[in-house]
């Protein structure tokens, strides 16, 4: 594949596939959690590609200036955005920086900087490297890229499957998800995952307190969007922890009928008794819990969420928790007629060893 490394259209980066061990003979990498970005170099004029091939430059300026500084003046490097706050990553801070208004992101650029970490090199001057096997590109992004900048970083590697191990536990206290294997004369293949990614996995029993209806979902024909999950804190308080939605169509004909048989609204025996009760009953949707009714990736108000009783007990897998919520959205694996929602607490949760970010950071390459 031949590369037009001053086109106006991006290359879709190469992505990976999820595997559950880490696998032998391969150069491992820290897993990023931010936005991945392909980021394109011509002359003095720096482009931000997203993944989806979004221009992501109005709304990092700063990681503009950088990069000019910190690389060949024409360059092609794929990598991750991140945002750190009190020394770990934060992604919830890193979602608010796509914002239509410039004056929001002039301020939050300075008050709350980006960084960017890299970790491959796919186009140098005039050569395409995307068929140079990944050594091979990882040396010549050692050799061209500087990494004085304070908010530009060369990710840490290591061809020690023992580190790799330690890393996978190690830096998740710092808010990584895992760990990324390169097969070491692999060539750059865009939009092939070709790569391999190690990512935490947990399972806690959770309730079930209420759902979204899909889309694409019809009077006819109704079909469950997700599931609107919570935990009980120590207060006694169900609060809102995010939600699951990976499902089959025909699945979600068939939980889309089941729950809307078991929907309560204001008025209705027994909707009082639902701890969500006061929030479904107000002008906007405050579930304990929740930060907002907008969907800060989709950039638009969710489906009407609808409250059901009894409440009902689902075991989920899941990444790992920011905070008090899933970090990403949990899958189901059973449900528990067995459980009482009220002993789904936040006990169950294993919050990993908090480490700096910083320790992550000055790890050598």
């Amino acid at each position: 594949m031949s590369i037009d490394v001053w086109g106006s259209e991006p290359i879709k980066p190469m992505l990976a596939k999820a595997v559950a061990e880490i696998p032998a003979d391969m150069a491992y990498e820290p897993k990023w959690d931010g936005f991945r970005c392909l980021v394109q170099r011509i002359d003095d004029h720096v482009v931000l590609w997203s993944r989806g091939g979004k221009d992501l430059t109005v709304y990092f300026p700063e990681l503009v200036e950088a990069l000019t500084t910190a690389t060949p003046t024409r360059c092609l490097l794929d990598g991750e955005i991140v945002i750190i706050t009190k020394d770990r990553l934060d992604f919830e801070r890193l979602q608010e920086r796509i914002h239509p208004a410039a004056s929001r992101i002039a301020k939050l650029s300075v008050e709350r900087p980006a960084q960017f970490i890299a970790f491959d090199l796919l186009a140098l001057g005039p050569d395409d490297l995307t068929a140079a096997p990944a050594a091979e590109r990882r040396r010549a992004l050692e050799r061209v890229l500087d990494v004085d900048q304070p908010s530009v970083h060369l990710t840490a590697q290591t061809l020690d499957i023992e580190v790799a191990k330690d890393w996978f536990v190690r830096f998740e206290g710092a808010g990584l998800d895992g760990v990324i294997a390169k097969p070491l004369d692999g060539t750059y293949q865009p939009d092939k995952r070709t790569m391999f990614k190690i990512k935490h996995k947990r399972t806690a029993d959770v309730v079930v307190l209420g759902f979204r209806l899909h889309k694409n979902s019809t009077e006819e024909e109704p079909l469950l969007g997700s599931l609107q999950l919570g935990l009980y804190d120590e207060q006694g308080t169900c609060q809102f922890i995010g939600v699951a939605s990976s499902f089959s169509t025909s699945k979600r004909a068939e939980l889309a009928t089941v729950l809307m048989e078991q929907e309560v609204r204001p008025g209705d025996s027994g909707f009082d008794d639902h701890p969500w009760a006061a929030a479904a009953s107000e002008m906007h949707d405050r579930r304990p819990g929740a930060i907002s009714r907008w969907s800060g990736s989709q950039g638009r108000v969710e489906q009407e969420g609808h409250l059901i009783m009894p409440l009902l007990v689902v075991e989920i897998s899941f990444d790992y928790f920011e905070g008090t919520r899933l970090r990403h959205n949990g899958q189901v694996v059973r449900w528990r007629s067995d459980r009482d929602p009220e002993s789904c607490t936040y006990d169950q949760i294993e919050v990993p060893q908090a480490i700096g970010i910083t320790t992550v950071l000055d790890t050598t390459p």
